[in-house]
């Protein structure tokens, strides 16, 4: 289980989030509520990547999931300390992110995710969750669905993951519907990774539901952190961001 170089990379897009910071379970978490009338029994799990809901990208992402009918949590599993948005510096990364990685193994990051989960249970009435992880969020979505805490699955370009490991365990232990959005270079996930979950869970009729969507010209990160003047990686991110709405809208 390992990073890439992409996963510290990214831009910073522009835009005024709407959501607002709660204590649930007393972590902190960003709520992301539509402005119209939605189901409070059901939740989407916002698992995101190494930059953390402090993170405008991150924000805005959810803001759009809300903006289309799903109540969206991003949790605060890093406990405060993310990787800051300004950690790369023209295209370097200007972290020590070996220091960081030793306080934010799963011992660190698990604990605040299952508070946030048991108080959405307790407090606010959530009995559906879907899941949706970019980069080192993926991670966790598999986590929860190999224990069935989760209906719903979706990952954009995942890292942290065992190959193929994980995805047998998925396709023994799961009963989430899971969808991969997948891109052209992706050092984390790379095309022989999408090989083997297509054999594993489309060849062999993954019985609960499987699609990957795959786009060209875009890197590990597009789907939260790519360039949208690069007119492939912005179809990519849209692309990737209606996939997985239709993907929670027919499922969750």
């Amino acid at each position: 289980m390992t990073f890439c170089d992409n996963c510290f990379k990214g831009v910073t897009h522009e835009g005024t989030p709407t959501g607002k910071w709660e204590k649930i379970g007393g972590v902190d978490v960003y709520v992301a509520t539509p402005s119209k009338e939605y189901d409070k029994t059901k939740a989407i799990l916002f698992l995101s990547d190494v930059f953390g809901p402090q993170f405008i990208n991150n924000q805005l992402l959810a803001d759009d999931f809300a903006a289309n009918g799903f109540r969206t949590f991003i949790p605060d599993y890093f406990n405060g300390d993310p990787i800051p948005a300004d950690a790369v510096v023209d295209g370097a990364l200007k972290f020590d992110i070996a220091s960081w990685r030793l306080n934010h193994g799963p011992d660190k990051t698990r604990p605040p995710l299952d508070k946030v989960i048991s108080a959405l249970k307790e407090q606010h009435g959530v009995t559906t969750f879907g899941a949706t992880g970019f980069c080192f969020g993926g991670r966790y979505v598999f986590d929860l669905a190999f224990e069935n805490i989760i209906k719903v699955a979706v990952v954009s370009h995942p890292s942290m993951l065992q190959i193929p490991a994980d995805l047998e365990k998925y396709a023994t232990v799961a009963t989430a519907p899971l969808l991969i959005n997948s891109c052209e270079t992706d050092a984390a996930f790379p095309q022989e990774a999408c090989a083997q979950a297509d054999a594993l869970l489309a060849e062999a009729k993954f019985a609960p539901g499987y699609k990957r969507e795959h786009f060209p010209g875009c890197a590990h990160g597009f789907a939260v952190r790519g360039d949208m003047t690069d007119e492939r990686v912005r179809a990519g991110k849209e692309g990737a961001f209606r996939a997985s709405v239709v993907w929670f809208a027919e499922r969750l």
